[in-house]
């Protein structure tokens, strides 16, 4: 029996190597078709990898990139010379096949690159994983494992950048599908008529926040917004730090049913509402809403998670309720620093994955000791920069809450007045938009069900 373990050597093109240098030596015009995606780091043989950074430098200083241009580049170079030296460079022409197989080449090296790279990061996991002195935790590992993988599923992938006429042309389409559109919604609808005309939609990469003082409608806003996408077939991500995935769907349940979901949760419904319950469960089992309830999650945590479905599902639309009760995953001692951290974090998401991030706040109580309770930007400056990551921040603001602790005690002359407002305010919400980086603030008035958790239009009721 032989005891010396085959050693395997790594996934590798070193033919390919030779036949695309060759090629690319020969016609430099073939270098713009594999530029996009291979960088010198891609290739196997170490000396290749010299080559085509010294391609890639002389070909970029618009110059001719030949055996004879690139070989002062190597006077000094002692791995070239045990290859071959100068004759190495002049005889890689004779691997070329043919020139049109040349982006070819670059993919199957491309291809073996990653490959190589898959292998290591396995090896990583798995010498972490026997590792007990680390302090990350095994979820923890899992999540960097994740984060490693994602990176290596988009490498390649990258938007180049791109010129001004290509994104005139980008901006007229988008006009155009405004324009053609019966609402003028660009991006993903709120399902609130005057919402989306004044924002015209959520757009891809924006972070829109969504702050409010406790009891305003948050949650209840921000469920009837992922369902009315949904419902359109937008896929979205609800990631959900405070309620559980069943008291959302609850939530969603009363709101189509029109029964309390209070009612629903406590078994105090009729037979007739059960069945209705059911059927309209059945109807909506299949919408693309996925809800994520992991509590105190990190921002590496929520980016992760964010990234697989992106990844398994394209999404359209990110939600995430709320803001406060993420963690950086950072020893910060400064919480301003660190929800400064977290809205950074959540808007770079937003440009990565081209999706829209709807992030739920807090307010500070500072709202509590002024007279008029309308929500304002600068009760956002003690929660880091929310204020300058946002590309759009709303409010909530329900005056029937604040009222309702005004009652005056029963057989009082104020009750009367008192009774009159609330008939007239007890169903109304103010979204005020406070900034929109595209367009101008605006204050609008709908409708709220208290007991359905529901938003709608006044006018559309």
């Amino acid at each position: 029996m032989n005891d010396i373990q085959e050693v395997k050597i790594l996934p590798n093109a070193l033919e390919a190597e030779k036949a695309l240098l060759g090629a690319v030596l020969h016609e430099n015009l073939l270098f713009e078709n594999i530029a996009e995606f291979l960088l010198p780091e891609h290739f196997f043989d170490p000396l290749h990898k010299k080559i085509f950074q010294h391609i890639s430098y002389t070909i970029g200083k618009g110059q001719l990139a030949n055996p004879i241009t690139i070989w002062p580049f190597f006077l000094q170079d002692e791995l070239i010379k045990e290859y071959g030296g100068e004759e190495y460079l002049k005889n890689l022409e004779s691997y070329i096949i043919s020139l049109s197989h040349t982006e070819d080449y670059g993919k199957q090296i491309f291809d073996r690159y990653v490959r190589r790279q898959l292998i290591l990061i396995g090896d990583k996991i798995k010498g972490e994983a026997y590792d007990m002195q680390l302090q990350h935790s095994a979820l923890e590992q899992i999540e960097k494992a994740e984060h490693n993988l994602f990176s290596l599923a988009t490498l390649g992938t990258q938007k180049n950048d791109i010129n001004f006429g290509n994104a005139l042309t980008a901006a007229v389409k988008q006009a155009e599908v405004a324009f053609r559109s019966t609402d003028h919604v660009v991006g993903i609808s709120t399902g609130l008529y005057e919402l989306d005309r004044a924002l015209g939609g959520f757009h891809k990469s924006d972070l829109i926040i969504l702050a409010a003082r406790p009891s305003m409608g948050k949650t209840a806003l921000a469920t009837n917004i992922a369902f009315q996408a949904a419902s359109k077939k937008k896929k979205v991500a609800f990631f959900s730090l405070e309620m559980s995935s069943e008291q959302l769907a609850l939530r969603i349940l009363g709101s189509e049913t029109n029964i309390p979901s209070d009612k629903i949760r406590r078994g105090a419904i009729q037979e007739h509402e059960m069945h209705k319950l059911t059927k309209t469960s059945q109807k909506l089992f299949d919408i693309p809403l996925f809800i994520d309830d992991t509590p105190a999650l990190s921002v590496s945590g929520l980016r992760t998670r964010a990234r697989r479905l992106h990844r398994q599902e394209n999404l359209d639309l990110i939600i995430l309720d709320y803001l406060q009760l993420m963690h950086s995953g950072m020893n910060q001692d400064n919480r301003v620093q660190e929800l400064s951290f977290i809205t950074r974090s959540l808007k770079s998401l937003a440009k990565e994955l081209s999706v829209p991030v709807v992030a739920l706040s807090q307010l500070s109580r500072a709202v509590e000791q002024r007279d008029d309770k309308r929500p304002q930007l600068s009760d956002l400056r003690e929660s880091g920069t929310i204020e300058q990551d946002a590309d759009v921040v709303m409010f909530i603001f329900r005056e029937a809450y604040y009222e309702a602790r005004k009652k005056p005690s029963e057989g009082s002359d104020k009750m009367e007045v008192w009774q009159a407002k609330m008939e007239k305010i007890h169903n109304l919400a103010e979204i005020m938009i406070a900034k929109q980086r595209h367009g101008p603030i605006k204050n609008m008035q709908i409708g709220f069900e208290d007991a359905m958790t529901k938003f709608y239009d006044l006018d559309r009721a």
